[in-house]
Order: structure tokens, then C-alpha cells, then sequence
């Protein structure tokens, strides 16, 4: 039996995981024929399980994902979407975040350009990677609006801090001149230290219209493109497919 004081301790340690194993191996016959190590192993080990959930609960809370429930495991791979499934699946490892490469997912409306990047950012967090998503023209008026209250360069550095920043709907809306310098800047501080994803309507080869201003539309693209994954996802809708299902 294991003192109150000592089980008080563990508790002030926040060793909540250790704790619960500590409870379980109490009551579990097949917990006290094992060896001393074998059981400190195992009590380590929910330990640290304990900790990975929580941190990936804090992580997924914080990325604010539209969808949430999206995932690899649950991707279509219809062969009409035109989605490399090796391509797919070296981006699930993760090592374009941890070497600050752009994905940019394109495609027509309900195709699952959304679904797709929440999934690979899901996956990002899950290997311990802070992301956040938004839809660019909400942040774009986010970044305008801190221009007015001072809170702009704070805000640029809070954002340069995190790992993946999913831009949901690039080129969905018409840009202004203040809007596509704040663009850049938030590019600049991103390229060749975190990672960006963007999902748009538009082909690639048409942001350079949509930015209306060359020289801009020259730099922002720039550190866009160059190192950068490409998934331009085709075929019918997919909202359409799963209303026929039902």
C-alpha cells in the first residue's frame, strides 16, 4: 500500500500519469508478479504517454482546425482526385515542417483542399508542431486592424513563432495595396524557418494576377513557391458524392 503523503507527492509533481498507473498496478494481479524494473518501466512509460496526450490535446486546442477530425488514416484516394498517395504520404513524416517547406493544395470547390491541409496539420501537431489555421482574408483584416491599435509587430512575431500556419482560401477575395505588404511581411519572417500551408481555389500560376502589383506579387511568390509541395486535387465534388451515399 502506498502512503497518502507519498501519493500527495507525486500529486504536487503533477506525475498525474504515473499516479493513474500507480492506481491501476494497485488493484491488477498481473502488475505484482512482475519485477520491480518492470513495473518502474512501465509506470515511466504512462508517465510520458500521459504527457504526449496532453500536449497534443493543448496543440490541437490552440491550432483551431476547421476540421478537426481530419486525418491521413481517413484520406480518399480515388484515383480521379489526382492525389500522389507518395507524395501524401512523405508530407504525413512531417519533414517538410522541420525543414520550413510551403505546401499549397489547389483545387475547385468541395474537392477537399480544406479537409486535406487540416489532416496534414492535424499530423504536424501530432508529432509535437505548433500550428494554427485560419482563412487568409480573416487574418489579412486581423493584421489591418492591428495596424490601427499597435499590437502589429507583436502580432507578426507571434505568428513567426509557429511551426505550420495553415492559410485556408488564398486569392478567395480581392487584395488591397496595405494588405498585400502585410502579406509579404508575414512571408518573409516565415520563409526558410517554419513551415506554410495554403489551400486555394486558384491554380498557382494565377496568384500572380490575383496580387495585382508586380513587384509585390514577384516577392510574395517567391518565397512561396520555391520549396514548395504541390497537390492540385481534381474531380467532382465530394460533398456531392457523400449526400448521394446517404
Amino acid at each position: 500500500m502506498i502512503p497518502a503523503h507519498t501519493l500527495d507527492q507525486l500529486k504536487h509533481l503533477r506525475l498525474d500519469g504515473l499516479l493513474a498507473a500507480l492506481n491501476d498496478q494497485a488493484t491488477s494481479s498481473a502488475a505484482a508478479e512482475l519485477a520491480f524494473d518492470d513495473r518502474l518501466s512501465l509506470l515511466v512509460q504512462r508517465e510520458i504517454d500521459w504527457r504526449d496526450q496532453k500536449r497534443l490535446t493543448r496543440l490541437l486546442k490552440a491550432a483551431r482546425l476547421k476540421v478537426d477530425s481530419a486525418c491521413i488514416e481517413d484520406i480518399h484516394w480515388r484515383e480521379s482526385r489526382n492525389l500522389d498517395r507518395h507524395l501524401a504520404t512523405n508530407l504525413a513524416g512531417c519533414d517538410w515542417v522541420r525543414h520550413a517547406h510551403t505546401v499549397l493544395i489547389t483545387g475547385a470547390t468541395g474537392t477537399g483542399k480544406t479537409w486535406l491541409g487540416c489532416a496534414l496539420a492535424r499530423q504536424a501537431a501530432c508529432c509535437g508542431f505548433t500550428v494554427l489555421y485560419t482563412r487568409t482574408t480573416r487574418l489579412l483584416q486581423e493584421l489591418r486592424v492591428a495596424h490601427g491599435d499597435g499590437s502589429f509587430g507583436r502580432r507578426l512575431a507571434q505568428l513567426a513563432r509557429i511551426d505550420v500556419l495553415m492559410l485556408d482560401d488564398f486569392a478567395g477575395a480581392p487584395i488591397e495595396a496595405g494588405e498585400r505588404t502585410d502579406l509579404l511581411e508575414l512571408l518573409d519572417d516565415r520563409v526558410g524557418t517554419k513551415a506554410t500551408l495554403m489551400t486555394s481555389q486558384l491554380a498557382v500560376n494565377q496568384w500572380h494576377a490575383w496580387l495585382d502589383d508586380p513587384t509585390v506579387a514577384d516577392a510574395i511568390l517567391d518565397r512561396i513557391v520555391h520549396r514548395a509541395h504541390r497537390i492540385a486535387l481534381r474531380g467532382p465534388s465530394l460533398r456531392k458524392a457523400e449526400q448521394n451515399d446517404q
